[in-house]
């Protein structure tokens, strides 16, 4: 595993932090191949967590792609550019992992977060920002477009006249604002980020598997019309109800005392 990425387990909430900080967590392959491989961990039950949390050291959460390593990574063997082969055989793959998750994922947002590092983001569940995160979709700035599903996720969370205000106007966006427009859930003093983070993580991870069911739930309905959508519920109703967990909670509801989750 790379030394670009620290994985910590506190109890049953796995703490992936971009571990970069002398380029304030600037994204590079070797950053982005080592999350995947923790993504599948975490998919195949290799690190046992019922939640995560996603931060980076350091005073950012990430400044976005590492433009130094970038020209080693988008020069092809017959010495022609190709900028958006990081984003196949890389990025890409790590935004499809962070959508299907099968557990509820946290950001925390300890400070700026750009580029693609805005977009990794805006892929948690409950993106949580301290006051001194921002938000800067500044593509425009090196003459590319906005990338890391962003195109997607903005208008889908701020509708379309303030994405094109961000991407447009590459302006950075403090997050006060952020929670003013949408863009995150919540916003706290910035040595409050991690202990809050820590217990709406600890909070989840104590609660049943639908949960993560219901995350995914979420994700599928932001691309699927409402007739798929009510297959799809249907469908992960029957997998619920299967649990344990499920058992244990109409115990919990018919003894009027608080459910325990077991995760399974």
């Amino acid at each position: 595993m790379s030394d670009k990425l620290k994985i910590d387990l506190d109890s049953e909430v796995a703490i992936l932090t971009l571990n970069d900080p002398a380029r304030l967590n600037a994204a590079d392959l070797e950053m982005v191949q080592a999350l995947i491989e923790a993504l599948q961990g975490l998919t195949g039950g290799r690190i046992a967590a019922r939640a995560a949390i996603l931060t980076g050291e350091g005073r950012a959460f990430c400044s976005g792609a590492n433009l130094a390593a970038a020209a080693g990574e988008v020069t092809l063997a017959d010495g022609s550019r190709d900028v958006g082969r990081p984003l196949e055989i890389g990025y890409n793959p790590l935004m499809t992992a962070l959508a299907a998750l099968p557990i509820p994922l946290i950001t925390a947002v300890n400070g700026p977060a750009a580029g693609i590092g805005c977009a990794f983001a805006l892929m948690g569940d409950l993106v949580l920002a301290a006051e001194s995160a921002a938000f800067a979709i500044a593509f425009r700035r090196i003459a590319l477009v906005p990338d890391g599903g962003l195109s997607w996720i903005l208008p889908r969370l701020v509708g379309k006249a303030r994405a094109m205000e961000l991407c447009l106007l590459g302006e950075t966006v403090g997050s006060q604002q952020a929670l003013d427009w949408g863009l995150i859930n919540r916003r706290y003093p910035d040595a409050e980020l991690m202990p809050k983070a820590l217990e709406l993580a600890r909070n989840l991870a104590s609660g049943p598997p639908s949960l993560g069911m219901t995350r995914q739930l979420i994700w599928d309905g932001m691309d699927h019309g409402f007739s798929s959508q009510l297959e799809r519920e249907r469908r992960a109703q029957k997998q619920a109800g299967l649990t344990d967990d499920f058992m244990e909670g109409i115990a919990a509801f018919l003894q009027k005392r608080p459910p325990d989750f077991k995760g399974r």
